[in-house]
């Protein structure tokens, strides 16, 4: 069982470690942009292909993060901290400088530095105190929190949510992030995704001469990597969520600007609803996944593959948590109940090993014969 304190620091270093190469990168081309009158002309072009190159990446890599998994167990087990003990460090150091005869003469200059250093432990000593209270008040407020986590509460998921900055670091993802707590289980999240702003209109490469060649990005291209970015926003948002909260499931809904048909006017749309499940997550490799394909992994609603090739995303209906309640058998049509039957049949095959055939020694013996 872990201190408090080592607990935090834990914690606090996870996140310091959150920062990937891709970002780490970013910040250095912004430094060396600043630089850039300085450079020669090809290196000025080399430098622009660079920054363009790992715009992309970033976007196209947003998915692969994730914050570090908050152990709630942990917190609600952890020690409290340390309380303090008196110092006398200044004192005794004053005892062996001046003797302990001297210091007993009071007039002597002995007993004024024995008051002083007194007076200084006094002072490092309430120092001392007043964090120890501060750290005793954080731990039992975290410790109150983590049982009322741990426990499936509603109130206890949003102040979670409030509380750790993971969620807030992501908020480059949309404009807006909104939180339902459904149940224990089950949280409800809705992200309004950034514009197509936040795609490159441009692609920026190296000519064989080394000067700079921009053209206007095919539309395909465009919308390919517009898709790949709103559904790996959609996959960042649920990992950081399971890895925040011990929910078994995190429905997210993504909406785009758009221009709703009805009206005409702009408009927020939803074009993709997922119910991400932390057990599928689990085994999927998000270093080499495609976002887009990867949909296909989770009950969705909005034809992803489809909007690929037709270049936009549709309006949809988002999926309800009632969608995802398993349908009663008694309530299925013959279809439905076929359909479940199969599905059952294929996760028992997957779970079940493949049993080797015992060879019958009278077969053999009546063929030899």
């Amino acid at each position: 069982m872990s201190s408090w304190t080592a607990q935090v620091r834990k914690l606090q270093a996870e996140q310091r470690r959150q920062e990937r190469d891709a970002r780490k990168r970013q910040k250095d081309l912004e430094r060396r942009s600043k630089e850039k009158a300085k450079l020669s002309a090809l290196e000025q072009a080399r430098l622009e292909v660079e920054a363009h190159e790992n715009a992309l990446e970033v976007l196209l890599s947003v998915h692969k993060e994730q914050s570090a998994p908050i152990d709630w167990a942990e917190f609600a087990s952890a020690l409290p901290p340390h309380e303090p003990v008196r110092p006398g460090r200044l004192e005794f150091e004053a005892v062996l400088r001046h003797g302990v005869g001297d210091l007993e003469n009071s007039g002597g200059s002995g007993g004024a530095a024995a008051e002083e250093a007194r007076a200084r432990d006094e002072r490092e000593y309430q120092t001392m105190r007043e964090e120890y209270e501060r750290e005793r008040a954080e731990w039992e407020r975290m410790r109150a929190l983590a049982k009322r986590v741990l426990s499936g509460e509603a109130g206890a998921y949003s102040e979670a949510i409030s509380e750790f900055s993971s969620l807030g670091e992501i908020a480059h993802l949309g404009s807006s992030i909104h939180f339902t707590v459904r149940s224990p289980k089950l949280i409800d999240c809705v992200l309004t995704v950034s514009g197509r702003e936040a795609i490159p209109a441009e692609v920026k490469s190296l000519t064989a001469a080394g000067k700079l060649s921009v053209k206007t990005m095919p539309k395909p291209r465009f919308h390919e990597i517009y898709q790949d970015y709103v559904c790996g926003c959609v996959l960042r948002l649920a990992r950081e969520v399971l890895a925040l909260l011990p929910v078994d499931e995190v429905l997210v809904t993504a909406s785009v600007d758009g221009i709703d048909a009805r009206s005409g006017r702009p408009a927020e749309l939803p074009v993709l609803s997922a119910a991400i499940a932390r057990d599928v997550v689990e085994r999927l490799d998000f270093e080499r996944l495609d976002p887009s394909d990867s949909m296909e992994n989770f009950p969705h609603r909005g034809d992803v593959m489809a909007s690929r090739k037709g270049g936009e995303f549709l309006p949809i209906v988002p999926l309800t948590p009632a969608d995802l309640a398993p349908a009663q058998p008694e309530r299925m049509d013959f279809a439905g109940l076929l359909t479940n039957v199969r599905q059952l049949r294929v996760e028992i095959g997957s779970k079940l090993k493949p049993v080797t055939p015992i060879p019958d020694e009278n077969a053999e013996r009546s063929l030899t014969t």
